[in-house]
């Protein structure tokens, strides 16, 4: 709540649970369009959590489509993931690419599972009626205040860990991988642009990529990071946990074809979010 405690004047906020129906159908009353994100993320949730994985992603994506229908909702966003395609077999990846889930016994596969239930739910299960969908899958949004399960607060925070708070200027850091890995990073103000232009002029039923077409490995990643923080490190490669995806990075020429495009340049965007993470780690330790 604190993240948008400037904006409760100009908002209804309901504080309730995604996986009670009757929450989320009394949420919808007189709603025009409901964007969906609620899902758990953080890769070290995927591997230690799956079943509240699954119980949010597969119950949140049937009551909030309930809910829709019920209330007479014009529209209906809802966000999968990249996770989708696990590996993808061509790069820049469009929309076209197959989905799959390789390993059913992984339980990093509960998110992706659920997302492409969610998928599955959003085009089928309304088809009948007069509710509009869209699917977005994001790619690797990133910003200040994103929790501690992704890769760049992870990075930042270990870094200022490492170099006793930035006392050595040179540091060894380990990773996950070898470094070779991709993704492209999306920050979060474009993101938001492009979830508010697919509810404008998003075609029913259409799944769209949102994100940038900036392939970024991560070990280049982490230099940029160490960069921003004035130090240098020494990469120490790793074991990729299993699962993981070695390379990924969308065509996102389907919703540029609807007027989209990114404006924040990657290393703006991560001096953002490393210089929040760094600060507000100082506040907390203080506090």
């Amino acid at each position: 709540v604190h993240r948008i405690n400037d904006y409760m004047d100009r908002l209804e906020f309901v504080e309730g649970d995604v996986c009670d129906p009757e929450q989320v159908l009394s949420a919808c009353k007189d709603v025009d369009t409901i964007f969906h994100l609620a899902f758990i993320n953080g890769t070290d949730n995927f591997y230690n959590f799956p079943e509240k994985v699954l119980e949010i992603g597969v119950k949140g994506a049937i009551f909030t489509l309930e809910a829709a229908m019920k209330s007479k909702v014009s529209q209906y966003v809802v966000t999968s993931s990249s996770e989708v395609y696990q590996e993808p077999t061509h790069i820049p990846t469009t929309e076209k690419e197959r989905i799959i889930i390789p390993d059913i016994h992984n339980p990093r596969f509960s998110y992706s599972g659920g997302k492409i239930i969610t998928e599955l739910l959003t085009i089928h299960y309304p088809a009948k009626t007069n509710l509009r969908t869209v699917i977005c899958r994001p790619h690797n949004f990133y910003g200040p205040d994103m929790g501690m399960g992704h890769v760049i607060p992870q990075f930042a925070i270990r870094m200022k860990k490492l170099s006793n708070n930035f006392e050595k200027k040179e540091i060894d850091f380990p990773i996950q991988g070898s470094g070779e890995e991709t993704r492209a990073f999306c920050y979060i103000d474009d993101a938001i642009d492009g979830l508010l232009l697919l509810a404008l002029k998003g075609e029913n039923q259409n799944i769209y990529h949102l994100g940038t077409e900036q392939e970024k490995s991560i070990i280049g990643l982490a230099h940029e990071i160490a960069d921003i923080l004035g130090i240098k490190i020494n990469i120490q490669k790793g074991a990729l946990l299993q699962g993981g995806t070695t390379r990924r990075c969308p065509s996102i020429e389907k919703i540029k074809g609807l007027g989209y495009r990114p404006c924040i340049s990657f290393r703006q965007g991560l001096e953002k979010t490393v210089h929040w993470y760094v600060t507000q780690s100082e506040k907390t330790r203080k506090t």
